[in-house]
């Protein structure tokens, strides 16, 4: 009987340990496995043109691994490695290896500090997932073409299309000013480029914690399928991710993580991320029809 609760505990460990073994840590001292991008100090007014110099020229971004400025800096907190993302230059860290079909989890809170354009809206920042081609795709030339699972206060699991891409989300039909919003009960509509309804989305509930306390957001993706999670509550279900160049619609499954810099002080820490072969059964069954 000792023998056999023995290797019961013996397997319940190798699996546990395994399990924990498949994550795999993104965030080191050195921001190791992250590249970062700068664009612009945004002048009062910007308007999305690219901005200009003193003799009439467009403004180059500052570019890719300039940070002369400290936006990303990596500090400790309770010994634990920490991502400050001051947020003064719009931007983004952006890893350095590209995801496909992953279970990805992090934690986040906002620090103190807000910028011009932001000083009297609400703190912004954004996980951006399958990000594929040149830095600075989208209309603030800060980031690129990708999915944004939306870091906001009051806004945490929100859906923007970036560049040109586009997705389906389960949610409620947009009417007059009003934008979409995300609800389980819901068909699939389709949004972004090539769409009828613009490429935003407004999550299903707010689970933000209060102001200074770190939030758990986990971002599942497997073929085309997303899923925001937001403290443990899942706020959207989306599907069919795409990109359209030159008028086809071209699948969108694969590519870096992208965290915004974007006129608002956050902090990012504990980032894990592991691959996946299949959809759990409770998060497939949110795709399953009607």
């Amino acid at each position: 009987m000792i023998r056999s609760y023995l290797l019961l505990f013996l397997l319940f460990f190798l699996t546990s340990f395994q399990e924990q073994d498949n994550w795999i840590d993104l965030l080191d001292k050195d921001l190791s496995q992250w590249e970062n991008y700068l664009s612009y100090r945004y002048p009062e007014g910007y308007d999305g043109e690219v901005p200009k110099d003193a003799e009439g020229n467009d403004l180059k971004p500052i570019g890719l691994n300039k940070d002369e400025f400290g936006v990303f800096t990596m500090i400790e907190e309770d010994g634990q490695p920490v991502l400050r993302i001051s947020g003064e230059i719009y931007g983004c860290v952006a890893t350095k290896s590209s995801f496909e079909n992953y279970h990805l989890k992090l934690q986040v809170k906002w620090g103190e500090l807000v910028w011009h354009p932001r000083k009297q809206l609400l703190k912004d920042s954004g996980v951006l997932y399958h990000s594929i081609g040149p830095h600075g795709a989208e209309s603030w030339r800060s980031w690129m073409l990708s999915q944004e699972f939306q870091v906001m206060q009051g806004h945490m699991g929100d859906f923007w299309s970036q560049a040109n891409s586009a997705i389906d989300i389960r949610a409620y039909l947009p009417e007059y000013i009003m934008n979409p919003v995300a609800d389980k009960s819901q068909a699939f509509l389709a949004l972004g480029r090539g769409e009828d309804i613009k490429g935003y989305c407004m999550r299903s509930v707010n689970n933000e914690r209060p102001h200074g306390e770190w939030n758990t957001l986990e971002l599942i993706c497997f073929e085309g399928k997303s899923l925001h999670i937001v403290n443990g509550e899942i706020v959207m279900i989306l599907q069919n991710s795409r990109y359209v160049e030159k008028g086809k619609k071209v699948p969108l499954n694969k590519g870096k993580i992208q965290l915004q810099s974007e006129a608002a002080e956050v902090f990012y820490k504990d980032i894990l991320i592991k691959e996946i072969d299949k959809l759990d059964t409770k998060y497939a069954q949110y795709f399953n029809e009607p």
